[in-house]
């Protein structure tokens, strides 16, 4: 027990230093692109599925409405998911529990872990390299996931492992997805 006591407050030592240093970097670029970006993740997450969904049904190119409703589904499964667990877990935000450490640039009401924001990034990028593997695909969907990521905890609303959970469920998501849209697939359009 006494084991598990020490580990427990050497990682959460690690996880709050590294958020205090990721939230301390300032510069008005800086601050500004991370503000952007978080601000702007929920529009481009929910946008990308539907302006793919948008222009399958205009071209009646049932292809890339298949592609549309596999990254649609990935990231909101990533937001159920990750909204689920996060009431479950219910840990508040580092600017709460360590004012002294840590500033905040936004405020949330929500509780921290995992980060919602970061697993529909990371879902939304799983799932377009996966239906698209192409090197123009994948660097700008994963420098976008990973820029939402550091922008949570340079906004200093989410802790790094927070942001891990959150990378690591939207991940999942869309690797677990590639299955469960077989159904749905056969299930709306047939073979």
């Amino acid at each position: 027990m006494a084991s598990f006591i020490v580990q427990y407050a050497y990682a959460q030592n690690w996880d709050i230093d590294a958020l205090h240093t990721i939230n301390s970097w300032d510069g008005a670029f800086f601050r500004n692109y991370n503000r952007f970006i978080s601000q702007t993740e929920p529009y481009v997450a929910m946008g990308v599925p539907l302006s793919m969904a948008v222009v399958g049904w205009v071209r009646n190119d049932k292809e890339l409405l298949k592609d549309a409703l596999y990254v649609g589904t990935s990231v909101a499964g990533a937001f159920a998911l990750s909204y689920g667990i996060k009431y479950l877990a219910d840990r508040d935000r580092p600017y709460i529990t360590y004012p002294d450490r840590v500033n905040p640039y936004s405020l949330e009401e929500s509780p921290s872990f995992p980060s919602a924001h970061t697993a529909t990034a990371f879902s939304l990028a799983t799932s377009l390299c996966i239906k698209y593997p192409k090197w123009y695909v994948i660097a700008p969907s994963a420098l976008w996931a990973c820029s939402v990521g550091m922008s949570r905890m340079s906004e200093g609303v989410h802790y790094p492992s927070d942001v891990l959970a959150g990378a690591a469920i939207g991940v999942g998501c869309a690797v677990a997805n590639v299955y469960i849209n077989r159904y749905l697939n056969r299930w709306l359009f047939g073979r």
